[in-house]
């Protein structure tokens, strides 16, 4: 197995059973479980907006070189800059050229799930540019050290007492904190970053293809300054974001909003055309977007799991995950956790090292029901679950194993040949070990139900 796979069964097994971070991440998820419910409450045919928005984002994918094109030539127009990236390291280069060429040494940063994938903030600060995160809870992660721990609320594992602790060590902040103190606090310190900064780097929730615009949506304002108080700002998106036209914001925001956070539509959500234009007082003098492919067109040429690329990182299917909900998003040791994570993280990280996060799911359902976008998650596993196979990535025992299973039941004869007794002892043998330390082995019944069958009709067709 894998050195991912051991550390995932490790961090995994002690998250499940860490009472105090089960306690935490239950009432979090809670709290952003009864938001969703109200935020819902706005449609009038929810299952419609689904299915409309799951169109366009299926339309997309299914010509993606199209509407990519037509958002490089919309956007250029308009004096901004597109820059095509094969993988996190080209893309890695390319900020860096536009860093040392406007003499960056301060950077600051908005959420962007993407970044984190290319693992931006650990280039920079080796290439000797501070690259600071300026989401409240992006914030905290990078002081704690630590990676986001949900694709939406990346300090969602964190209770208000553990970020307290955390700025009384980090910022001499009093002991107990409240989060009003923290908050106000971080705001102070960030304003003076926003100020002073040399580039200000965002991604994109969605990128429109007929006017090439870039949108954010936000609830603290803080990627509103991120792209407008420097001088230059850099947009680093997967190739999958694209939306065909600008009026169908009025079908996704509402939907991101009220599936991620239960709002009905997010505080702050903004639209990019590029640089700041002649008549313009506000806006960068210099506009890139970033064009991340690392991999997705592994996923493009998947017939079926392709559909995980209209996914709009709502985070809904993490909350409605019972695997999520028990061991977290740090234990999966990828950028993307939960259902969603599972699926792409494979195909963009490699198949090999990966393929167990597409085992650890109970394919429950729960979280294709909650998806805006109607990706059938839990199908797409098992999709995955059969490409590792026809791969290779198994172990030879594990082959010819399903191979005697299969032989098998496929003549009930050889099944029946055995006694019950002689088969639990098998299981205890050589399954226990599979099914876990904590569960007990199944006892097999000394009969087959076939056989108590032909007992039961045996005595009427005497007395016949």
């Amino acid at each position: 197995m894998s050195e991912a796979y051991n550390k995932f069964m490790k961090d995994s097994a002690a998250k499940a059973f860490d009472l105090e971070h089960r306690k935490t991440i239950r009432y979090n998820i809670s709290r952003y479980d009864e938001a969703v419910k109200r935020g819902k409450l706005q449609y009038q045919d929810l299952e419609l907006a689904r299915q409309r928005a799951a169109h366009l984002k299926n339309k997309v994918v299914i010509d993606l070189p199209k509407y990519l094109l037509d958002f490089e030539s919309n956007f250029q127009s308009r004096g901004g800059k597109v820059i095509w990236a094969v993988d996190a390291s080209e893309a890695l280069k390319e900020i860096l050229k536009i860093a040392k060429k406007h003499g960056a040494g301060h950077i600051v940063k908005s959420k962007t799930m993407v970044t984190e994938e290319i693992g931006l903030n650990d280039f920079l600060t080796k290439n000797g540019i501070e690259s600071l995160e300026t989401d409240l809870g992006e914030y905290i992660v990078q002081l704690a050290g630590e990676p986001p721990y949900h694709i939406v609320t990346p300090a969602m594992h964190m209770s208000k007492h553990d970020v307290a602790d955390l700025f009384t060590k980090k910022h001499n902040l009093p002991p107990g904190s409240s989060p009003e103190a923290i908050t106000a606090f971080v705001r102070d310190l960030l304003r003076e970053k926003f100020y002073n900064a040399d580039i200000g780097i965002t991604g994109a929730n969605f990128l429109v293809a007929d006017t090439g615009s870039v949108c954010l949506t936000e609830n603290e304002g803080n990627g509103m300054m991120t792209m407008s108080f420097p001088k230059v700002h850099i947009v680093v998106a997967g190739i999958e974001k694209l939306i065909p036209r600008l009026a169908d914001l009025d079908l996704f925001w509402p939907l991101l909003a009220s599936h991620g956070t239960g709002q009905n539509i997010s505080v702050y959500n903004s639209i990019l055309s590029g640089p700041r234009q002649d008549d313009e007082n506000d806006g960068p003098e210099e506009m890139y977007v970033i064009l991340l492919d690392n991999n997705r067109t592994e996923i493009l040429a998947k017939k079926n799991q392709r559909r995980a690329l209209t996914c709009i990182r709502c985070g809904a299917c993490l909350n409605a995950c019972p695997v999520y909900r028990n061991i977290g998003g740090h234990s999966y040791g990828t950028t993307y956790s939960g259902p969603i994570g599972a699926v792409i993280t494979p195909w963009l990280v490699g198949m090999k090292d990966f393929k167990h996060l597409s085992y650890a799911s109970s394919l429950c359902g729960s979280c294709t029901e909650v998806c805006p976008v109607k990706i059938n998650l839990h199908e797409l596993l098992l999709y995955n679950r059969s490409d590792s196979v026809k791969e290779g990535h198994t172990k030879r025992m594990e082959r010819i194993v399903f191979k005697g299973y299969k032989m098998a039941m496929l003549h009930r004869n050889m099944i029946d040949m055995v006694s019950g007794k002689t088969k639990n002892k098998f299981m205890k043998k050589f399954v226990a070990g599979m099914w876990g330390p904590r569960r007990t082995v199944p006892e097999i019944a000394e009969k087959s139900f076939g056989q108590l069958w032909q007992e039961r009709r045996m005595p009427k067709e005497k007395t016949k």
